[in-house]
């Protein structure tokens, strides 16, 4: 069976537009060189690779390894700052509590974004302005032992095709009652027709171990205000 031309011309043009949205959404991506590129396309690889890190240790007994070595004695002692030992238990595995997350942009107030317990917030989650700088800042906690190598990593996606994939180290902590904060790398919104439009995204907290933390399926919109 053959297709005529009418048909052939129209689906090149769904194509044609397809991509044009592609590469306009893609001014999401902070990273633009080939090796970056390259980088992100095996994030989804990272995800099934689980980094053999050897047998994990409660605080008491990672201060009690090599406890003879005054150098890494004196990075454990900096690493763990003022943790009462007693009170973080005898647990294995570290726990990470996302407290809080929130969208900062000059001139504006910041958007604070509600996290579900189940991770999928329902509808719309948040709106951005076209071509506007930003910055996401988070809380969290961290209890009974040390995580190491906390990362977030977020995937966007736009009319099915991802526009966008990246990974940002946030480090190592210890267990503490205070909170920590970190603030992401200013970023910038794709602007123009192609870029404006509802979008799909996964964002995670992992660490080393790729242990996730919290995982949120969420839409979002590009628009030509906030509003």
């Amino acid at each position: 069976m053959g297709l005529d031309d009418d048909n052939v011309s129209e689906d090149k043009k769904v194509v044609e537009s397809d991509n044009e949205e592609a590469a306009a959404a893609g001014g999401l991506s902070r990273y633009k060189s080939e090796s970056s590129v390259a980088a992100t396309e095996d994030e989804d690889d990272d995800e099934d690779r689980k980094i053999e890190l050897g047998p994990q240790c409660t605080l008491k007994e990672q201060l009690e390894k090599d406890k003879d070595d005054e150098s890494l004695r004196r990075w454990k002692e900096q690493l763990l700052g003022s943790v009462d030992i007693n009170a973080v238990g005898e647990s294995l595995e570290p726990e990470v509590k996302i407290l809080s997350l929130a969208i900062k942009s000059a001139g504006r107030d910041d958007i604070v974004l509600p996290i579900p317990e189940d991770g999928n917030p329902k509808g719309m989650w948040f709106t951005l302005k076209e071509g506007s700088k930003y910055r996401l800042e988070f809380t969290f906690q961290v209890n009974h032992n040390i995580v190491s190598g906390l990362k977030y990593t977020n995937t966007v996606w736009k009319t099915g095709i991802k526009v966008d994939s990246s990974k940002e180290m946030i480090g190592t902590f210890s267990p503490q009652t205070e909170t920590y904060t970190h603030e992401m790398p200013e970023e910038t919104t794709p602007s123009g027709i192609f870029a404006r439009g509802a979008y799909t995204a996964r964002s995670k907290f992992v660490d080393d171990d790729n242990k996730c933390y919290l995982e949120i399926n969420y839409t979002f919109d590009i628009k030509k205000d906030w509003q």
